[in-house]
């Protein structure tokens, strides 16, 4: 199973919470993209979609999900998944997900910190990554043997 975790775009400063912050023009940008390359370089069919429910990452769903072939994927808003979620939760609900029903690509959409955490207890002995905004990374789990490793992380 193939893991794609990705950060939003760019987002405005203020807002009145956090959760409320809109993404930029410039993050809706970077957002497709790094949608964009992702269907040029790689050809991805995603089964399982999981989004967190701030405003700013779905606002990066909206703009990539007419880029990506997401036809037949299921997806899940997930509070897990907000900036201080707890990443080995995450995992293991994915490796959970994996293992129950038949998925090779599933993409979080997310934000800092929990991304790099989320790389990182992915491939035990890596450092959490940083993320730029939009910036997506490629983890490949085996259920098999249960090991994983770090294909790539690329941004904008």
């Amino acid at each position: 199973m193939k893991v794609f975790i990705m950060r939003h775009g760019e987002a405005e400063m203020y807002a009145p919470s956090d959760e409320e912050r809109n993404l930029t023009p410039h993050g809706e940008s970077q957002s497709a993209k790094i949608a964009q390359w992702l269907m040029k370089t790689h050809q991805v069919q995603f089964d399982y979609v999981l989004v967190s429910p701030y405003v700013r990452a779905q606002q990066t769903w909206n703009t990539i999900k007419p880029i990506l072939n997401v036809a037949d994927a299921k997806v899940e808003t997930s509070d897990e998944i907000t900036p201080y979620g707890d990443s080995d939760d995450v995992v293991e609900y994915v490796k959970a997900l994996g293992s129950v029903e038949d998925i090779d690509n599933i993409l979080i959409v997310s934000h800092l910190p929990l991304v790099g955490y989320l790389t990182a207890d992915f491939v035990p002995g890596i450092m959490p990554p940083m993320f730029p905004t939009s910036a997506i990374s490629c983890v490949e789990f085996s259920h098999s043997t249960g090991k994983s490793a770090l294909l790539w992380l690329q941004q904008v």
